[in-house]
Parts: structure tokens; C-alpha cells; sequence
């Protein structure tokens, strides 16, 4: 069977797998009149895109060869999800230190997990260093703190530095990290920049891995696969230069797009990881070990917003449902539609799909701006009140990161997967956020604090 059959089954199942969910959430209460909007992941597809990725993987290095795929806790930052990743064998890159404690949480030991960020403070570098994780260093100035770290007391960490072969941007410039002015890496084209980098390897002998990440959402494989290549040259390169192979691993990030238009998972792993044995044959020799940083590509397409319809409208003669899934749950959907559309699904009262005439109209989420849309003109059976809309492939950057608008409370998110008697069954990921929990995070507990005369001034 061909990637493109495999794609299609894949699709065709988590379709079905969704629709059960979204209706045994309704029969269950988990969504509803008292609960208007709910996020809901796929147990059984987040548990076979991670056996497709070492799969994928598996198939083009040479047998022995060390390779960790460290999920981007940034795509879907929920200690649960790390913890079931981590049980299929994948690990974690981290970006800051809220997400280094989620992978502490779930259990991701320093083997198993990388850093990663453009503003590492001394304190940061110094706890992962003591930890003994992987990081890799953004710029020059942070290699000297490292440097600083390494004299005091040195590490078991693997140490490397992040590169930028500058190899050019993809469709969506937010998501394009090889551009000649991005602001992560070390840029490899700039003047003097590449024999800085060989310098600072053949200075620093615990020096041993070398990272770059070329973009995600809106790149071509084949823009990835440049990317990989620049890296492996440079390593070679490098390796070359200092007469032994000092560099042992690279860390080739993710990155690798996600297909919102339809069920289909496209582009494949393995399409990605056949295409990487092609172009830069030399990365699975067994030469060096490996790292990857997939996030998006992991979670996306099974995760599910399921939103109750509040109200059927109509304005300007385009039918309007109001729904409570919006600009809090689905940011970047309603910031920038052009580049992060999302296909909608609709589903009845009692969480059947819906089936019936079609009509172009809007699926407003309940925010209080005009351009709070999940979707616009798109055409769909008709919603009604009391009936949901599902935003779908939102498991990754989407109900995992709240955005406060109008104080909306963060949605309650379930796990589901297959019951003993044939049902669906579901986990807590998340509890819903009450209203109490809203005001306690908005400074409830110093209601005060402002008014001068009635409360002390200064830190406390």
C-alpha cells in the first residue's frame, strides 16, 4: 500500500473515530448548554502518528543508529499528551522554562529532552546544564555564558549550537526560521559567521552536536530538505577541519506541514524521511546520531473544538451562527485566516453529523470584535440553535493556547478513545477554568493593590 492509500485510511478512520466522539461528548455532557465549547484529542491517532514517525525513521538510518524524536512541547503544551508521547517512545524540545517543568511533570528524564530558545537567561542554562539535557546554543553571547558554566563546573549535557543556513522562507513568513534575517541562529552566510562556527567547535571539544530547524507550516519538503543538507555539509565541514568526528549528533528539527484541506495526512513521514535519504544520503550512514523536533504534524489532526451554536442569525443575507469558539481557542484562525484556515464541521443537537441543504455562511465565535470568525462565507449545511460546530486538525496551536479575550475561561479538554462495550470513553487533560480561576489570575487577591492611601506600596 502506497503513502497516498495509507493517508486516505488514516483519514477515513480518525473521521470516523471523531464523529463517535463528538457524539458520545453530547449524550455524556461534556459539551452542551452548560459546558458551550470542549476540546477533544484522539487517543488512538496521536498513539499512530508517533509509531509512523519512528517507523518513518527506522526504515532509512542504519541499524544502532541513536535517534531521538523530542516532541515541540509548543505545539500542544498539556502534560498528559507528553506523558502518552513519551510512553510511544518520543521525547521533548522545550523552549522555556514553564515548558521544561510540563516535561519534568510527565516524566521526560534529560535523555529524553532538548532545550531550545533564543533567550536562554544564565539561570535557565544553568539548571539544564546541572540536569545534565541537550541544548543548543542560539548566538554567540550565550556560548560564552555556556563557556562560563563549562569552566565552573562543566556538564554531562550534549552541547551544540543552532545554525541558520539562511536557505530561504515558505508560504507563511511566521513559520519561516531560514530567512537571511531570522532571528534564531547562528545566520551561515553572513560575513564571517560560518568560520566563526568552525572556530568555536575546534575550541571546545564538548562541542558535539550541531542543529537547524528550516521552518513548519507553509514549507515545501523539499525547502526542508535543503535545510538538512546545509546542516550535514557543515558538519562534515567541520568535522573535517578539527581531523576527527567531534560532531556526533544533529538535530534537524521538524517542521513537517500539516494538510488542513482535507482528512488526508499529507505530506508522510516517511515521504519525508525517503526524500532525506535522497537528497542527503550521508545523515543516516550511521555516522551520526540524530534528533528530530516535530510538533504540529504529531497532534494536529486529532485534535477537535466541538462549540455549542448560542444563536442562528442572519445579517446582510449570509446566515450567522454564534458560537462559542472564537479568537480564545483558535488565535491564529482568527487573526490570520489567509494562512491558518480551518475546515469546519457541523454536527446537530444530539452530536449526529449533520447532514441537509447547504448555505454559505459565517461561524462566529463569541468574542466582542467583528473579526472573531472561525470561518466566513464557507458553505455547509445550515447550524442551528443548539446545535455544534466542530473546528477540526486543532490539536496542535489551537484550545491548548488560551488567549484571554474578554476573559473567556479556558475550555475543559478530553482524551477519548475506545470503551470496553463498544463506546467512546474519555479522560481529563484539562479542567475547565471557572470564573473563579479567572479572577484569581486577574489579580483578585489584590483588589487593592492600587489604591494608594489603603495599601502598602512596593514588592512585597
Amino acid at each position: 500500500m502506497d503513502d497516498d492509500m495509507r493517508a486516505g485510511d488514516s483519514g477515513a478512520g480518525r473521521a470516523a473515530r471523531r464523529d463517535e466522539a463528538v457524539r458520545a461528548a453530547v449524550e455524556q455532557g461534556l459539551v452542551g448548554a452548560g459546558s458551550p465549547v470542549v476540546g477533544l484529542l484522539d487517543i488512538t491517532g496521536i498513539r499512530e502518528s508517533a509509531a509512523e514517525l519512528r517507523a518513518a525513521f527506522d526504515a532509512v538510518v542504519a541499524p544502532g543508529t541513536p535517534v531521538l524524536h523530542a516532541f515541540a512541547v509548543k505545539a500542544t503544551p498539556l502534560v498528559p499528551v507528553l506523558r502518552l508521547l513519551r510512553e510511544e517512545g518520543i521525547g521533548a524540545e522545550v523552549a522555556s522554562p514553564g515548558e521544561l517543568a510540563l516535561a519534568r511533570a510527565a516524566g521526560l528524564g534529560p535523555e529524553m529532552t532538548v532545550l531550545d530558545s533564543p533567550a536562554k537567561t544564565p539561570a535557565e542554562l544553568r539548571e539544564a546544564l546541572a540536569l545534565g539535557i541537550a541544548v543548543n546554543a542560539d548566538n554567540p553571547q550565550e556560548l560564552d555564558r555556556i563557556d562560563g558554566l563549562m569552566r565552573a563546573g562543566g556538564s554531562r549535557s550534549p552541547l551544540g549550537i543552532r545554525v541558520n543556513p539562511q536557505v530561504g522562507g515558505g508560504s507563511i513568513g511566521a513559520t519561516s526560521t531560514a530567512t537571511p534575517t531570522s532571528k534564531f541562529g547562528v545566520a551561515l552566510r553572513d560575513e564571517g559567521a560560518r568560520e566563526w562556527v568552525v572556530r568555536a567547535y575546534q575550541d571546545r571539544p564538548w562541542l558535539t552536536r550541531l542543529h537547524a530547524h528550516t521552518g513548519s507550516q507553509g514549507i515545501p519538503l523539499s525547502l526542508l530538505a535543503r535545510g538538512v543538507a546545509e546542516v550535514y555539509a557543515l558538519a562534515e565541514e567541520i568535522n573535517g577541519r578539527i581531523g576527527r568526528r567531534q560532531i556526533d549528533t544533529l538535530d534537524i528539527g521538524g517542521g513537517l506541514p500539516v494538510n488542513f484541506a482535507s482528512e488526508a495526512t499529507t505530506p508522510t513521514y516517511a515521504q519525508y524521511a525517503r526524500m532525506l535519504a535522497e537528497e542527503v544520503p550521508g545523515l543516516f550512514d550511521g555516522r551520526y546520531g540524530l534528533v528530530t523536533e516535530f510538533g504540529r504534524s504529531l497532534l494536529a489532526k486529532h485534535g477537535t473544538v466541538v462549540a455549542r451554536v448560542e444563536y442562528a442569525k442572519s445579517s446582510g443575507g449570509r446566515a450567522v451562527a454564534v458560537t462559542h469558539a472564537g479568537v480564545q481557542v483558535a488565535t491564529r484562525t482568527v487573526y490570520a485566516p489567509e494562512s491558518w484556515p480551518l475546515r469546519i464541521a457541523a454536527y446537530d443537537a444530539k452530536g449526529r453529523v449533520k447532514e441537509g441543504p447547504v448555505v454559505v455562511q459565517d461561524v462566529a465565535g463569541p468574542a466582542c470584535f467583528s473579526g472573531d470568525l472561525l470561518a466566513e462565507g464557507r458553505s455547509m449545511p445550515v447550524l442551528e440553535q443548539g446545535e455544534y460546530a466542530a473546528a477540526l486538525d486543532t490539536g496542535a496551536y489551537y484550545f491548548a493556547h488560551h488567549y484571554g479575550y474578554n476573559s473567556l475561561a479556558r475550555p475543559g479538554v478530553y482524551g477519548f478513545g475506545p470503551g470496553g462495550d463498544g463506546g467512546v470513553v474519555f479522560a481529563v487533560v484539562r479542567e475547565a477554568q471557572t470564573v473563579e480561576e479567572v479572577v484569581a489570575e486577574s489579580g483578585g487577591a489584590h483588589v487593592e493593590a492600587l489604591l494608594g492611601g489603603q495599601a502598602p506600596w512596593g514588592l512585597p
